[in-house]
Formats: C-alpha cells, sequence, structure tokens
C-alpha cells in the first residue's frame, strides 16, 4: 500500500471487482459499496456486464420494460454513489464476443444492441461530468472483434447517447503482442469516430514459468511498446496496469502455468518492465518538439489497478556500450544505463553489460 499511495508511482486506482454488480447489488434494490469504497477513486469499473451477475439479475424473467428498469435503477444507484470521483466509468464492458459477434447476455437477449443507449444515457444522467466508456478485450488485435467495437461505437452515437472512450483490456501474451505501429494503427480507428482511448487493464504474462532473464527483457519491451503506442496516439488518456505486484494475480487462477504478468515482483521489487515504461515516458516528456507544426502532445499518464512500452525492435539488439568510467556510480542489473535523454548512471556494474533496446533505452543486462 506504501507503493500505490505513492502518488509519485500511481496516478489513480481502480478496484477490479468491488464495484461490479453482483458486490454493489446483490439482490434487487439492496446496495452495498463496502468493496468498492475500501480505495481512493479516479477510474471505475463497471456496470453493464455479462459476467459476475447476480442470480436474479441472470436468472429473471424479463420485458424490456422491467429490465430497463433495473438496469437504470442500478446505474443510477451506483454512479450516484461515486459521483464527483470518477474521472471514467466503463458503462458497458465486453459486449463484443471474440469471434465478432454481438455476446449472448441477458442484456442482448433482452434488448439486442439497445441495451448500450440505455445504459450510457443513464450513466449521463447519473453523473453527467464523468466519462463513460465502453470496455473490452483482444481489441489490441485489428480483426472481427474492433470492426465490431466501432460498429458498437457508431451505434451508441447514432442512438444520440453520450460515450466519451473506448478502453482496451490488452490481456497480453510475453513475446505475442502487438507491434507499436499495429496498436496505433487500430486506436486512432476509435479516436477517428470522436472518442478517447485508453488501455485500462494492461498486463503482459509469461506462458511458462519461471521466466528467463531473456523473457523478462522481452516483457519489459512489451510493455514499452504498449506504452508507446498510446503516446503516439493524441486520443490516448491513460495506460492502467489491472494489477501491480506478481505477488497478487488474477492471472494463475484463469491462466494455467502462466504468471508473473505485472511490472513489480513478488518481493516487491521493480522488474525490467517497470524500468522501460518509465524510461519510454521520460523519453516522451523531455523530447523536444521537431517542428511548429508538430500533433498536440498526448495527455497520457501512468495509472494502475491495485485492489483484488516500441518496438521499433520488440526483442533486446545485440548491441552493446562500454563503459569507460568505472569510478563514477554504477548501475544496477536490470536498470536503465543509457537513451535519448537519459541523465541517470552511465557505468554499470560487473558482470552486466548495457545493451541498447531503441534510441530511447538501454538497459544493464
Amino acid at each position: 500500500m506504501a507503493i500505490v499511495n505513492n502518488k509519485n508511482e500511481m496516478g489513480q486506482v481502480v478496484p477490479e471487482n468491488g464495484q461490479k454488480w453482483d458486490s454493489t447489488e446483490p439482490s434487487r434494490g439492496s446496495f452495498s459499496y463496502s468493496q468498492g469504497d475500501i480505495v481512493p477513486l479516479l477510474r471505475c469499473h463497471t456496470l453493464i456486464w455479462y459476467s459476475q451477475l447476480p442470480s436474479w439479475v441472470l436468472s429473471g424473467s424479463w420485458t424490456r420494460s422491467t429490465l430497463q428498469s433495473v438496469i437504470e435503477t442500478h446505474i443510477s444507484n451506483v454512479m450516484g454513489h461515486y459521483v464527483g470521483q470518477c474521472y471514467a466509468w466503463d458503462v458497458a464492458n465486453e459486449a463484443v464476443a471474440d469471434d465478432g459477434n454481438w455476446r449472448d447476455s441477458v442484456f442482448y437477449r433482452t434488448f439486442g444492441t439497445g441495451f448500450l443507449a440505455i445504459s450510457f444515457n443513464a450513466g449521463q444522467k447519473a453523473d453527467p461530468n464523468t466519462k463513460l466508456y465502453y470496455n473490452d478485450y483482444n481489441l489490441e488485435y485489428n480483426g472481427a472483434k474492433p470492426d465490431r467495437a466501432v460498429e458498437l461505437v457508431q451505434i451508441v452515437q447514432k442512438a444520440g447517447a453520450p460515450i466519451d472512450g473506448v478502453g482496451f483490456q490488452a490481456h497480453l501474451i510475453v513475446g505475442s503482442t502487438p507491434s507499436r505501429s499495429s496498436l496505433t494503427t487500430v486506436l486512432k480507428r476509435f479516436t477517428a469516430l470522436g472518442v478517447e482511448v485508453a488501455c485500462t487493464e494492461l498486463d503482459i504474462r509469461h506462458s511458462s514459468l519461471p521466466a528467463s532473464a531473456s523473457a523478462l527483457t522481452t516483457q519489459g519491451n512489451n510493455f514499452a511498446n504498449v506504452v508507446s503506442s498510446c503516446l503516439d496516439v493524441a486520443g490516448c488518456v491513460g495506460v492502467t496496469v489491472w494489477g501491480f505486484t506478481d505477488k497478487y494475480s488474477w492471472v494463475p487462477e484463469t491462466f494455467s502455468g502462466a504468471g508473473d504478468a505485472f511490472i513489480y515482483d513478488k518481493n516487491l521489487g521493480k522488474k525490467p518492465s517497470w524500468t522501460s515504461i518509465s524510461s519510454v515516458l521520460a523519453a516522451k516528456a523531455t523530447r523536444p518538439p521537431t517542428t511548429a507544426s508538430s500533433a498536440a502532445p498526448s495527455t497520457t499518464t501512468l495509472v494502475t489497478s491495485t485492489i483484488a512500452p516500441t518496438t521499433r525492435a520488440s526483442t533486446t539488439t545485440s548491441s552493446v556500450l562500454t563503459s569507460t568510467s568505472p569510478s563514477a556510480a554504477q548501475q544496477t542489473h536490470w536498470g536503465q544505463c543509457g537513451g535519448m535523454g537519459w541523465t541517470g548512471p552511465t557505468t554499470w556494474q560487473s558482470p552486466w553489460a548495457c545493451k541498447v533496446s531503441n534510441a530511447y533505452y538501454s538497459q544493464c543486462l
């Protein structure tokens, strides 16, 4: 919690499960906020989702009229409780199936896609000052699913309902993440619709454990790609990691044999992924504009969810820097040791070497 509460480290937090329907309204008309209230909030998650529903919603016999009333009552109460505390709400979550069809749910069976406009309208009424988001996973791969999500945004807009952003969950796998350029392309598909985008649940898991030193380096580069893609898009406003320490993680229970998907290890030590993200953000912050006509700077900040970055080359290159001043302060294993804008240690401890990942980042490996 000392790390979480350090505002120089974490910009905002999300209660992973504490605001979902089964936690906030376990029985009809009876609301509880004990799990959601344990952290200060700036990004809130989630209102309308096919999963983690209490049985009375999941198994109810609904007409369009009765279910609309239930949706509106739920959103009014939950958003009303947190009014003024949330930068954004994930109003609708995972409404698109992996094959690009609409996901089967009690909401879709009752309304078709009509539940989307109902939910976003209710969200605006409950808190007109918060951002209203659609949130989903596997949007990072530019295929049938993001095609349908683009249609979703257009459906809400054509219905006259408000939608401010699209969240890319980004539950990814080390060595298999999309490239920086492909991520930038898909993010821009949505900002072209007039909405902002954010990376909302980022984790990059190792498929097998324990992870080798090479795999940890690749993981760091993968995190750098994702954050860099957001920095490349003026309408991308933030990155949220879905947990920050490998000590506490949803991943092993869901993906057998996989894990260590975060930026701190089980002992709360900073991993290469932390250093990569930090270096990418520092390089962006210190890089001067190249021309007067350069695009407006991104408002991206690094944030994290805690309760429950370029590939120009996605792997470490063979280029190794030479230490010339052994008497100076030396960088430790995994730390940054060079790159554009870098002002820290430029010598390193033996037996490690300073390897160049890209123009902005070299690491002691």
